[in-house]
Order: C-alpha cells, then structure tokens, then sequence
C-alpha cells in the first residue's frame, strides 16, 4: 500500500482548486498514491485590516504552511509562486514547478471600460505596488487604494462601489472561471507581471529523498527554467523588501528571453528591459539582467526604496 501523505493548502477557493490540480497530476502519475488535504490559515489570509506592506514579517502567505512543513503536520504543501519569497527557509525547498497558466495583470471594472478609458482621477484597488507603480506612469491622475480579500471579496468590493476598477492576475480568474469579469489583459510590456505569476509551486523537506522523487515527476521543465531565470533576477535586486520588480521569463526551444521591471513608487521612474540566452543558463541570464538594468539607471531607484521602505515582504 501506498503511505499517506499530507498536503498543506490555504483555504481559499482559488487555493484549493489549485492544490487539486496538484493532487489529479499526482494521481494520473502514481496510481494508488493517498493524499489527504490539510487547510491552513496563513497570516496573510487572518490579517486582512491592514495593507500587506505593513503585516512585517516573511512570506505572508506562506509562512504558516512552512512552518507546518517544519513541524511535520504535513508533507508537502502547494502555493501560488509568486507568493514564495526567493529566501526558502533552511531544510526546505521547492520541490516541483507546475501549471503555469497566463501570467499577465488583469484589470476588472464596474462599466467594463480598460484603464486607459477610466474618467479622470478614477479610483483602482490594489495590494500590489508593483502593479500600481507602474501604472502610475501611464496614468498619474490614476488614485491607488488598498484592497485585503481573495478575488471573489475583490470583485464583491467592486461592485459595491468601493473602487472603479481592481487589479488581479489573469491566472486566478482562469482557474476560478471568471473570464466574464475582466475589462482589460495588460501587456507585459506594460504591466510587467510579478516573479513566478500564474505558476504552481510545491515545497517539502529537503531530505524527504522518497517524496522528492514522487514530486519531480510531475515538474514542468519549461517552467522550471522560466521560474528560476524570473527569481533569479529577484534575489540578486534583493526582491525581498517592498521594490516593485517584474520579471517574465518565456523559454522557446532552447532559449529563454527575461523581461525585467524595477519602477518608482510613484511611477516617476519605471525601467524595463530585456536579455536573452540560453534556457540551460536560466539563473544566469536573471542575474545579468539584475546588473545590467542596475548599471543603466535603476541602481539609484532600487536604494532610495530600500531606504524609504521598511524591510518587510509585499506579495508583487
């Protein structure tokens, strides 16, 4: 008989339609294999009074199923990427990468209008200030407010009249069927998407040799590659305090082109640039692009925000 593993989840809708796909690709892969869901409740998911920047401490949406991983109340857990901070604590990592479905930044609003059509000093709802950074510089009339849900209380917000218009990620309204709900797909180009958006993670102990295995065989290798060229170039801006980076990564055949985006809170700065290579280089191409784009210009962004911003975790 096959052992009994624990899978660590957030309880959320969206989360448990995701750890799901993880649990089917498991099961079409290792027939007999026993899987049990475990729901638990992230400090991101009970705090939901106060902007994230503000929460101060790591991995808001993860940092309660690491510690469970820890503690060994589950086996492995399955997260949204983009959630994971690039520092994976000691005696854990990432086991597999998986399901990435369309990274780009969507925009939802009462009439349908796109940002562009929005009237003048309308009002968009976000937690991210990477999304309203960059923003900023197409629109500066444009007011950002903060917004705490997942992306029904979002759109529930919404339509109650609390903002004009919010900004959520592609992939969530994907998988929760609600397509209908989008006025606007942003190009990455000019909503550069966050690090890891779209895909599936799921992290383990470390020296779990047995499970790794059993992990390894439902990886995606293309987005793999993607996911350690876009984290890569993360870790070496130190994207773990507040900046707003971008990073897009799209392997094709044997090569990989990374897009990268620091930007201005205000949005009076916004660098994006790309670099390509080689797929089997990917971490080193996301390191390039970090020094390249810190030599042209965005090295006095990157440090007047770590002066100006606490250092604490912000989901891009």
């Amino acid at each position: 008989m096959q052992p009994l593993y624990r899978v660590g989840t957030r309880a959320s809708k969206l989360a448990r339609l995701q750890t799901q796909i993880v649990v089917d690709r498991l099961k079409a892969q290792i027939p007999g294999v026993q899987l049990e869901e475990v729901a638990v409740t992230t400090g991101g998911d009970k705090i939901v009074d106060r902007p994230i920047a503000e929460l101060g401490f790591r991995g808001v949406f993860v940092k309660e199923l690491e510690d469970a991983l820890l503690r060994g109340e589950v086996d492995f857990v399955v997260h949204s990427l983009k959630d994971v901070p690039t520092d994976v604590p000691d005696g854990l990592c990432i086991a597999a990468v998986l399901d990435r479905e369309d990274p780009r930044d969507i925009l939802a609003t009462k009439t349908g209008k796109a940002f562009k059509d929005l009237p003048p000093n309308a009002v968009v709802a976000t937690s991210s200030r990477r999304r309203a950074a960059q923003l900023k510089e197409l629109r500066s009339d444009i007011s950002f407010i903060d917004i705490r849900g997942n992306i029904e209380t979002r759109l529930r917000k919404l339509d109650e009249g609390y903002c004009d218009g919010t900004l959520l990620a592609h992939a969530g309204l994907l998988r929760l069927g609600l397509l209908d709900r989008i006025s606007q797909v942003f190009e990455p180009e000019e909503l550069t998407p966050a690090a890891g958006q779209g895909a599936l993670a799921i992290e383990c102990r470390a020296n779990d040799a047995e499970l790794l295995q059993m992990l390894e065989k439902i990886s995606d290798k293309k987005v793999s590659q993607e996911i350690e060229c876009e984290r890569s170039f993360l870790a070496q801006l130190g994207g773990g305090c507040s900046v707003p980076i971008g990073a897009l990564a799209r392997v094709n055949d044997d090569n990989i082109t990374l897009t990268g985006c620091i930007a201005a809170l205000d949005g009076s700065a916004v660098f994006r640039t790309t670099h390509s290579g080689l797929a089997a280089q990917a971490k080193e191409i996301g390191e390039q692009l970090a020094f390249k784009m810190m030599e042209n210009g965005a090295r006095s962004t990157i440090e007047d925000l770590r002066l100006s911003i606490p250092n604490k975790i912000s989901p891009p």
